[in-house]
Order: C-alpha cells, then structure tokens, then sequence
C-alpha cells in the first residue's frame, strides 16, 4: 500500500464543518444549511444525524432562522435573498473561494471581460460568475475555448475554480493564449493549495500502482479530478468510492501495489477504513508517500465566533453571580 500525504480535510472543509458544528452547539438544533456544506456524503449524514438541515434555495429556511452558506461560496443575489427573510445568515465560504469572489469583482470593476475555468453548474462557479455576471463568461476547460468572445483583446484576465486539474486548466489557459495573447493572469494562483498538493502527490505514487483508490464523492470536484490524475499519472486503474464496503474485490485482482488517497472534504476515519479493508485482504504494508506539509488553518466566520464570545460572557457572568449567591 502506497498511501498518500497530504489527503482528506483541507483548512476550508475543516473550517466549514467546524461552523456547522459549533452552530449547533451554540444554538441548538436544528441549523439550516444552503447546499451540501462540502461535497461528501459521509460528512453531510453526520451532521444530519445531528440537527443540520440541508436544503437547496434559501426558500426553504423558515423565515428568522440560521442559516449557513457552504464552502464553495454563493453569489451576492444569495445574501440579499437572506436579508429579506430576515435570515440570520453565516458564511462558511472557503477563504480561498472568496479570493477569487474578490478578484472577479475587482477585474469586473475596470471594466475586463473575466474568462472563468470550470465546470458548468458547479456551486463554486456559479458563486463565483455571480460576482459579475456581465463579464464573466464561463471556459468550461479546453474544448470550451474556441467559443470564447471577449470585447477588448487587451482588457482580458482568466480566473478559475479552485478544485481543477492543475494539468488540465494550464492547457486551457496555454489555448486561450493562442487566441488572446493579452491575457491576464490571476495575482494569485486561484487552484487552491489542498488542491495541488494532493494531485502532486498522486503523481508522485500513480506510476508503481496498479490501482489507485480514491476516497470521495462523486460530487466532488477535487476527488474526481485526483482519480483522473492517477491514471493519467501512469496507474492502471484509478477508482473512487465513498466508503470501503464499495470495494470490489475484483479491482485488486493481479495487483502488487495499491495506492491510497483522499480528496479535501473526506475525513481520514474513512480512509483508515479502508486501510484495514484493503490489509484484510492482504494489503497489509503500508508505506506513507509525503509530498507536503500543510499547516494551513482558517479560523471560523466572524458571525459565529462573535455569538461565541458573547454566550461565553454570559455563561462566566451567570457562574459569578451563582458564586457570588452561595457566599456565606
């Protein structure tokens, strides 16, 4: 077994979870969620077994209550929707998300016409073209460029979503140079770091594998991408399962070596699952591949951590003055 490091939990799905949690706590259930806070199935059942309600428009959310938005961020039309159902709302957008939020309505505002990479649909794009919706057009990855129009050659940026294939998105961005020499580039790398390393790593162990399983949600963007990367990597098959049950025991036929990874918003108790599967079969030395070190950590939104600090006042008010009642 070839495990990879870095996998699982990035600092924007930790932070997103950690808000569901301790809204929860703090105000007790049951806690509306806009969207699947991260896109994985395990995570979004757990936090339904304890009082999060997932629904898709804020539509749904009674009105008055809390609600949260998830970690691929939502487009400026999301809030105003909150406000006027008088939602108490709280952002668990990925801070990395927001930067390209940030970067879309800054180019947006000299007037360029924003080329964003993604695919069609995803929450984090639709978010994202929100931003500004008249200068955004969409390049939903190579194929998508010979459609692209822009109105001024020289007044032309590209950003993108923050879960791609690094690969795959240079090469779009190699086409569009192309057709639009004078293309900008964003200040920043917009594909997150968690992001990167992950696929960096999966490159890394892919060409000793004759599997490489990927633990992740179909729905997620940055788990799907690291089982096309492992093939394209040099791995003879690449697959992607929720859980370890899903394991087909015919996938490890004729294998001698099987690598092991996790897309950002899998917890690591999933991949130690399937640690022990894969060890009950006969996979039982495992050897850690690290790449990166990752240290990165994001602290919670402000809407929360104020509530936060507020019930801690009150609760060393409240036993103050219950000490103070039982002086003699």
């Amino acid at each position: 077994m070839l495990l990879a490091k870095p996998r699982g939990y990035c600092a924007g799905v930790d932070r997103a979870v950690q808000t569901v949690e301790e809204a929860l706590k703090l105000y007790g259930p049951p806690i509306f969620v806009r969207k699947e806070i991260v896109h994985n199935k395990h995570v979004v059942t757990t936090l339904q077994a304890q009082g999060a309600i997932f629904v898709e428009e804020n539509e749904e959310v009674p009105e008055g209550s809390i609600v949260i938005f998830s970690a691929h961020g939502v487009a400026p039309e999301v809030y105003e929707q909150a406000r006027t159902r008088n939602l108490k709302a709280i952002d668990a957008t990925c801070p990395l998300v927001t930067k390209v939020h940030q970067e879309a309505k800054r180019f947006a505002a000299e007037d360029y016409d924003i080329l964003l990479i993604g695919h069609e649909g995803h929450e984090e794009v639709v978010g994202t073209a929100g931003e500004a919706p008249a200068h955004v057009q969409l390049v939903d990855g190579p194929d998508g460029v010979d459609k692209v129009t822009v109105r001024d050659p020289s007044k032309v940026v590209w950003l993108s979503q923050t879960t791609l294939s690094v690969d795959e998105t240079m090469e779009t961005v190699a086409r569009l140079q192309q057709h639009l020499p004078l293309l900008q580039s964003p200040p920043s790398d917009d594909i997150c770091y968690a992001t990167s390393n992950r696929q960096h790593v999966v490159k890394e162990i892919a060409p000793q594998c004759d599997v490489v399983i990927v633990v992740g949600s179909r729905n997620s963007s940055n788990s799907v991408r690291l089982a096309e990367v492992a093939l394209t990597a040099g791995a003879r098959a690449s697959y992607l399962v929720d859980y370890a049950d899903e394991i087909d025991d015919g996938w490890l036929v004729g294998a001698s070596t099987v690598g092991l990874t996790s897309g950002a918003s899998v917890p690591d108790e999933l991949v130690m699952q399937v640690l022990d599967h894969l060890a009950a079969r006969g996979f039982d030395e495992v050897a850690e591949v690290t790449t990166a070190q990752e240290k990165l950590i994001f602290s919670l939104p402000q809407e929360l951590k104020r509530d936060m600090r507020v019930a801690a006042a009150e609760r060393s008010e409240a036993a103050a003055t219950l000490a103070a009642s039982v002086q003699p």
